[in-house]
């Protein structure tokens, strides 16, 4: 059975820090290029970043500089280190799995960046 999940989210002030993971188990994790969404209230899922099965990277310009996007194959487990948070990424963020027409996702974790 195919599962993403997806931890380590929560409150956080802005300015502050968070790293997302996303364990993946059912399939050939690292055949996968692997990549974080989010959605806000109100608002419609948009691309974060993403990384290929050959690790390397891209970033909308919303987070570049502030996100890194990663991967262990040997854990099945990617993951998004956050920094410089703002109140504007608030958001679920979801881990995707694509590998030609086969796409999984995640459930979801909520980030919330407030004072």
């Amino acid at each position: 059975q195919v599962q993403l999940a997806e931890s380590g989210g929560g409150l956080v002030q802005p300015g502050g820090s968070l790293r997302l993971s996303c364990a993946a188990s059912g399939f050939t994790f690292s055949n996968y290029a692997m990549s974080w969404y989010r959605q806000a209230p109100g608002k419609e899922r948009e691309w974060v970043a993403t990384i290929n099965t050959g690790r390397s990277t891209r970033y909308a310009d919303s987070v570049k500089g502030r996100f890194t996007i990663s991967r262990d194959n040997a854990k099945n487990t990617m993951y998004l280190q956050m920094n410089s948070l703002k109140p504007e990424d608030t958001a679920v963020y979801y881990c995707r799995a694509v590998q030609g027409i086969r796409t999984y996702w995640g459930q979801g974790t909520q980030v919330t960046a407030s004072s």
